[in-house]
């Protein structure tokens, strides 16, 4: 028998995981339900920027400290913070019951529009059809956002499109990127109190 919905709603879905490899350490601490605190520390301050835009749109509380090698590049760092981060996610989902699975947002920041959809089915990967028109936001690397994205995905269990609709400054795609990824996940996780507990897939698992 299905768990009563008010049941699911009283489970807490967080989750605290550590990654240490010879090139970094991540500590990182998620709960889905939360009202957008965040506390982040990675030594790369735009990706810091990214993190708590992401925390504070999806309303995920969010904890991450992180010490890479910064004087080879912040690559390390990054996608190890994608691959933490989506860790989180899928051991706080555990079995996806009743969750919507399905998310989008269409988020604006000035010029730059960019659109995030999100299915939460197990299948990770990163469909990434973005456009940045310089390389460098200060000193970091602006391909890495979707090394982390890519990471992220991959760990969580997701199908994440992300596609920009227009945009001429780097930094508010970005940003617009990251806002709309949070929005749509934030949806995509949300309990449906119409499932009742279920899994949402006609094969019974995701």
């Amino acid at each position: 028998m299905s768990e009563p919905q008010n049941e699911l709603q009283a489970k807490p879905r967080k989750a605290s995981i550590e990654r240490r490899t010879r090139e970094t350490y991540v500590s990182l601490s998620l709960k889905l339900d939360g009202s957008g605190t965040t506390d982040i520390s990675t030594g790369v301050p735009f990706f810091d920027h990214m993190l708590d835009a992401m925390g504070r749109h999806g309303l995920f509380d969010l904890t991450v400290k992180a010490e890479g090698d910064l004087a080879v590049d912040a690559h390390h760092t990054v996608e190890d913070v994608g691959i933490v981060f989506g860790q989180a996610i899928d051991q706080a989902l555990a079995d996806r019951r009743g969750i919507r699975r399905f998310g989008d947002a269409l988020l604006p920041m000035d010029e730059a529009l960019l659109l995030a959809a999100v299915d939460i089915s197990g299948r990770g990967q990163l469909h990434w059809q973005v456009v940045l028109p310089i390389e460098f936001i200060g000193n970091f690397d602006t391909s890495l956002f979707k090394e982390f994205l890519i990471a992220l995905a991959s760990n969580a269990g997701l199908t994440l499109h992300v596609r920009s609709l227009a945009g001429e400054n780097s930094h508010h795609i970005i940003e617009a990127a990251a806002k709309a990824v949070a929005r749509a996940l934030a949806r995509a996780l949300a309990i449906d109190p119409r499932r009742q507990g279920d899994i949402p897939s006609t094969k019974g698992s995701l």
